[in-house]
């Protein structure tokens, strides 16, 4: 089957980012826009997250993006920070083209922007983290080190610009934003869904359930068996059952921006 057609666009951060994006308009619940949030060095291009919005535009249309950093937006990355306000425009947008339900799907590094999207801004309805870390700085894994690499070395952000299109800011933290643990529990009442793999070679269980524990209900955790990590390993059958349950999330989830 065809992938469904998306349409590119162009938004702007509220700190002056342009951020590539593409609408997927809905084959199913007009009023649900999802938005994507890929993984650190993903893209709304890549085929994998392609055919993920495909397989969600059966159940709304789909906004995916690119980070700051990443493909054709502008900007650095800051792996976690500023991207909530990548997010945000997103979801503004989203807004704009007329769906009056927004729920944010992120993937990893975007599973945590999502969660503190959620916490910090309050613009969607519902909240789904797949693969997402709990904490910061997290390098007991050795996929996680070579992600530290990147991040923390030239040699290494030299090889994400040039192998992965990211190019990643070479400042530190100051300060160091709320951890995805931490501002789980300011989600509420927004719904929140976390999805994590018994075979995530990134983050192990302990994550998911570290956000799990520390947010408030209404809230949900699939732990599932035999997947990896983030938009490589999910099945279209993973797929399905996030995008069923974004388009059983009522109307009106959301509440009024918050300032924290």
């Amino acid at each position: 089957m065809p992938l469904a057609t998306a349409f590119p666009a162009t938004l702007m951060t509220k700190d002056g980012v342009r951020i590539d994006a593409a609408h997927t308009p809905a084959r199913g619940h007009g009023d649900l826009g999802i938005v994507l949030a890929h993984g650190f060095t993903g893209s709304w291009r890549d085929k994998t997250t392609r055919r993920i919005a495909h397989v969600l535009s059966g159940y709304g249309g789909v906004l995916a993006f690119d980070f700051r950093g990443h493909g054709r937006s502008g900007g650095r990355s800051t792996v976690g920070d500023a991207e909530v306000l990548d997010l945000d425009a997103a979801v503004a947008h989203t807004r704009s083209i007329g769906y009056t339900r927004v729920v944010s799907v992120g993937f990893s590094m975007g599973a945590a922007v999502a969660v503190r999207h959620a916490a910090l801004h309050r613009g969607t309805d519902a909240v789904v983290a797949v693969s997402g870390p709990a904490r910061w700085y997290y390098r007991d894994t050795r996929p996680m080190r070579q992600v530290h690499w990147a991040i923390e070395r030239p040699a290494g952000r030299l090889v994400a610009r040039v192998a992965k299109r990211t190019r990643i800011s070479n400042g530190r933290w100051d300060p160091v934003p709320l951890a995805p643990h931490e501002a789980v529990s300011r989600v509420a009442p927004t719904p929140l869904l976390v999805v994590h793999g018994d075979a995530d070679t990134f983050f192990p269980l302990d994550h998911a359930h570290q956000l799990y524990d520390n947010a408030r209900e209404p809230k949900e955790l699939w732990i599932e068996r035999g997947f990896g990590h983030a938009e490589s390993a999910a099945t279209p059958a993973l797929i399905h059952r996030i995008g069923a349950w974004a388009a059983a999330v009522p109307a009106g989830a959301r509440t009024a921006t918050a300032t924290g």
